[in-house]
């Protein structure tokens, strides 16, 4: 098994919807942005003061003691009163219109393309399900850091990669902008090269 660099040329060849220039570069960044913002979630807490514990009644009398007049023992400026300002549950979620995540995709798999770092591979699976041999398989195709591998596989070579933290399985439907960008090398199955050409349309 072997893997051939993936040209502009031959990404045109194969029907990959590429762009021109630095078209899409401002849909890829909001894209990426949603992405991120889309897996907050959004539960961080603060109790304020009128809802930390504590007694509402007044410490000492307003006047005559010589101290700075207090009202509760909540108050902000005493240690373990309420907070202000602090966070509160919220969504964090953003929306993003299709044709521009296909705009961020087709940005996204240009410039990988550019930087020379997307292959092309046969059909990759591992028979025996076993994360040696996985492992094997992998180094034979791309000797890099992290490695995104996009196509369709069977249940035995994800149980066999699933434990490679630098390797990461991933179909073509359901690859997007954020992944491309994340891997030092990406490989692409002859099926994946075909799901690609009809997302990016």
């Amino acid at each position: 098994m072997s893997a051939t660099q993936l040209s502009l040329e031959s990404a045109k060849q194969a029907n990959l919807n590429l762009v021109e220039g630095r078209q899409g570069s401002q849909a890829l960044h909001q894209t990426v942005v949603a992405y991120r913002a889309n897996r907050r979630s959004g539960t961080a807490c603060t109790k304020n003061r009128s809802e930390v514990s504590g007694s509402g009644k007044k410490l000492w009398r307003q006047k005559g003691t010589g101290r700075a007049r207090m009202g509760s023992v909540r108050s902000p400026i005493w240690g373990g009163g309420g907070v202000v300002f602090g966070p509160r549950p919220r969504d964090y979620s953003k929306k993003i219109l299709k044709n521009v995540k296909r705009l961020a995709l087709r940005t996204a798999l240009t410039g990988r393309i550019r930087d020379g770092a997307v292959y092309t591979i046969g059909a990759f699976s591992v028979a025996d399900g076993k994360t040696k041999s996985f492992v094997s398989a992998v180094s034979s195709l791309s000797d890099g850091r992290k490695i995104l591998i996009i196509g369709a596989f069977d249940e035995s070579t994800f149980r066999a990669g699933r434990n490679v933290a630098r390797v990461q399985l991933i179909s073509a439907e359901d690859v997007n902008a954020e992944h491309l960008l994340g891997y030092d090398t990406v490989l692409l199955t002859p099926d994946a090269v075909e799901t690609l050409a009809r997302r990016t349309a």
